[in-house]
């Protein structure tokens, strides 16, 4: 078939096959289909959806496209992935990567930077000195059999074709597909060769997903596709309408991090992280999933898990000092705190306002080829359903840009909504679903 072809067929809702599948997407990834061609096809899927099929050939046509990996053969042992969506303080990597490493299982975690207001943990990590995220292949696997797990950015040659589908998704309004997202995320992660794979699928104001369905149907999208591919995968939805913890940048949130691991954990980011790494244990034949919660549990209370980190700063380069001496993130030379001017409890903090704000303090990239100041950020002294007297204390801005402060400070003490009673309590993992 010719594109056309394939275009017209998808078009009228027909369901495309394997071969028709690799044909348009090898076709696009070696320039002999062209960009409007590509677009007509992105637009029919957007418009009349894949089968779970479909998604799968789309997603290893992606991953064959370049380099693949296959650490567990040569670690040995069995390699648990895990993967968030993204949102608004999340540092969970930085914590569920060494607990699973202190249980016992190999973690090898290959993260993007952030654009935008959504973080990237390579970004967070390289706010410690000297810390290193673009490794060798031969490194990224011994630091990961010394220390359990090793955190590195991807290489180009991974997954080219989600590279350059993704750019064009970008500029054709074709980026909130669920075939389209499955295929993005599961390509990567099948390529790099994990035998088991968590998904932390964001839901609410800060995540990509905002409301509960979309984000399910990705999730169950994201399994069967696992699942097809022969992979072992989990999906935990949790939820993304207020900050993940308290702190909002890259040097704040791994300082917030060191601190979880450190047994001083704010509850959201406790459960999360312990239900996340349970269910990586789960997938790696380590028990019951109430088994592995209590092996989570330990790791963190026994202080394992930071150890585990420390080796992984220390093996790929950093200052292992940062663990207990903050002060080698840097100072950032302004620093303002925002005082309360009302009284009641906090009934919802805006998440993607806070992302947004982040961003302006210098914490994120409005384009790819900015750069970000390592200790621009947020951090909370509230939390929503805290009761708040005026003259209290809301949190700081931190930046070493130049910015307006005053500016800032009103637009952060506009994230905040008050209530006269404390707002019903819910917990952040809402829903976990097991291939």
């Amino acid at each position: 078939m010719t594109a056309y072809d394939i275009i017209m067929k998808k078009r009228r809702g027909g369901e495309l096959s394997e071969a028709e599948i690799n044909q348009i997407t090898n076709g696009y990834v070696s320039g002999d289909i062209p960009d409007y061609q590509m677009s007509a096809f992105l637009m029919a899927v957007c418009f009349n959806g894949m089968t779970s099929a479909e998604t799968t050939a789309l997603t290893m046509a992606m991953v064959y496209s370049g380099d693949t990996y296959s650490p567990s053969a040569e670690l040995g042992d069995i390699c648990i992935d895990k993967h968030s969506t993204g949102g608004i303080g999340d540092k969970i990597t930085l914590i569920t990567a060494p607990i699973c490493a202190a249980c016992g299982i190999f973690v090898p975690k290959m993260s993007g930077r952030g654009l935008g207001h959504t973080g990237g943990t390579i970004d967070k990590l390289e706010s410690i000195p000297g810390f290193r995220t673009s490794l060798s292949h031969s490194e990224f696997i011994s630091v990961i059999k010394k220390a359990g797990f090793a955190v590195s950015g991807q290489t180009g040659t991974l997954v080219p074709a989600d590279k350059k589908i993704y750019a064009l998704r970008n500029a054709t309004a074709t980026v909130d597909s669920i075939p389209l997202i499955c295929s993005s995320i599961m390509s990567k992660k099948l390529a790099t060769g994990a035998d088991g794979i968590v998904l932390d699928v964001k839901v609410g104001d800060g995540a990509f997903m905002k409301n509960y369905d979309d984000a399910l149907a990705l999730a169950e999208e994201m399994i069967a596709v696992g699942k097809l591919a022969g992979r072992k995968c989990t999906a935990v939805l949790t939820d993304m309408d207020k900050p993940l913890g308290k702190a909002v940048g890259n040097a704040v949130e791994v300082i917030e991090a060191i601190e979880a691991l450190k047994g001083s954990c704010p509850d959201d980011i406790y459960e999360i992280s312990v239900t996340l790494s349970a269910e990586m244990l789960y997938l790696a034949g380590k028990g019951t999933p109430e088994q592995c919660k209590a092996l989570a549990e330990d790791a963190l209370s026994s202080g394992k898990a930071l150890e585990a980190f420390e080796k992984m700063i220390q093996l790929q380069g950093g200052n292992p000092d940062v663990i207990n001496d903050y002060s080698l993130f840097g100072t950032p030379l302004y620093t303002r705190e925002v005082i309360s001017e009302c009284d009641g409890y906090i009934s919802a903090i805006s998440c993607e306002k806070t992302g947004l704000l982040s961003l302006e303090l210098g914490a994120g990239r409005k384009t790819k080829e900015a750069s970000i100041d390592p200790t621009a950020g947020i951090v909370f002294s509230k939390s929503v359903g805290d009761k708040i007297n005026c003259g209290d204390v809301l949190g700081k801005l931190v930046t070493s840009a130049e910015c307006d402060l005053d500016e800032a400070e009103r637009r952060f003490k506009g994230l905040f909504s008050y209530r006269e009673n404390a707002p019903e309590k819910k917990s952040p993992v809402l829903k976990i679903i097991r291939s």
